[in-house]
C-alpha cells in the first residue's frame, strides 16, 4: 500500500525544520548507503548524528506522533532516527531497493525496514524533476508532493528519484518497523480503523455499531501485532 498523508508539517513546523537543516553540515550522500545503493546515488545529505540532523528529526518525529492518520497506516513499532537529502544540478538517485534492515552506527539500535517514509520539505514548483517514482506490480507510481506533505509506502519496493534539473530537492526520510509484519494484514486493519474514524464521526463513539467494529479492530491487533 501507498499513502499520501497530508499536513505532516504545518508551516510553522516546516519553517522550523528548514531552520535547523539549515544550519547543519551536507556531505555526499553515500556515507549512508549500502554497496548496491553507492551505484546508482547522486545527492547530498545532512551529516547523520550531528546536532542539527537530531534537532530537526526531533521535531519530525513529535510531529508523526500527532498525525493520527501516519499512525493508523504504519502502526509503528520502531522509527529510524530521521534523515534529511538535497538533489540539484542533475543529481539523482537510480533504481534501488532498500536494505531490509537498518542498524544505527555505534549503537544497538536496528529495525526491520517494513516501510519507506518520504517527507517533502520543498514546493514542487521549486525544482524540475526529483519525482520519486516507486514501482509494482501495476507498474509506476510518480510522486511529488508538497512540502509538508509525505508518502509512505513498503519498503521492499523497486524505487528511484529522477533527475533534478532546476532548482533543489530537499526531503526528509526514513524508515520504520511496524507492529504488523504483513502488509495486507496492515492495510486490512488501516481500513477497518478508517471505517470506525468515519462511523464515529457520523453516530458518535458510543455508536452500538461503532463499539462492535472498535472492539473487532483491537481484537484482530491483539492477534496480528507485535509491541
Amino acid at each position: 500500500m501507498m499513502l499520501r498523508i497530508e499536513s505532516v508539517l504545518d508551516a510553522p513546523a516546516l519553517a522550523a525544520v528548514r531552520a535547523a537543516i539549515e544550519a547543519g553540515e551536507w556531505v555526499d550522500g553515500n556515507q549512508t548507503s549500502g554497496h548496491q545503493s553507492r551505484l546508482t546515488k547522486r545527492n547530498r545529505q545532512l551529516r547523520q548524528g550531528s546536532e542539527a540532523a537530531a534537532q530537526a528529526g526531533r521535531m519530525v518525529l513529535d510531529a508523526l506522533g500527532r498525525t493520527e492518520e501516519f499512525v493508523a497506516a504504519a502502526l509503528p513499532l520502531k522509527v529510524f532516527p530521521p534523515l534529511f537529502n538535497r538533489y540539484s544540478g542533475g543529481e539523482e538517485f537510480g533504481l534501488h531497493v532498500d536494505n531490509s534492515i537498518r542498524a544505527l552506527a555505534g549503537s544497538e539500535f536496528r529495525i526491520r525496514s517494513d516501510l519507506s517514509c518520504t517527507l517533502f520539505l520543498e514546493d514542487p514548483g521549486a525544482y524540475d524533476g526529483g519525482e520519486l517514482i516507486v514501482e509494482d506490480l501495476f507498474g509506476e507510481h510518480r510522486v511529488k508532493l508538497p512540502a509538508g506533505d509525505m508518502v509512505l509506502y513498503p519498503a521492499s519496493s523497486l524505487h528511484r528519484v529522477t533527475p533534478v534539473t532546476r532548482g533543489e530537492r530537499t526531503a526528509c526520510f526514513f524508515w520504520l518497523q511496524s507492529m504488523v509484519r504483513d502488509h495486507g494484514e496492515r492495510e486490512e486493519l488501516y481500513r477497518l480503523d478508517r471505517s470506525i474514524r468515519t462511523l464515529s464521526a457520523e453516530r458518535g463513539p458510543t455508536d452500538a455499531v461503532v463499539m462492535e467494529l472498535t472492539n473487532l479492530y483491537h481484537n484482530l491487533m491483539r492477534r496480528r501485532a507485535d509491541a
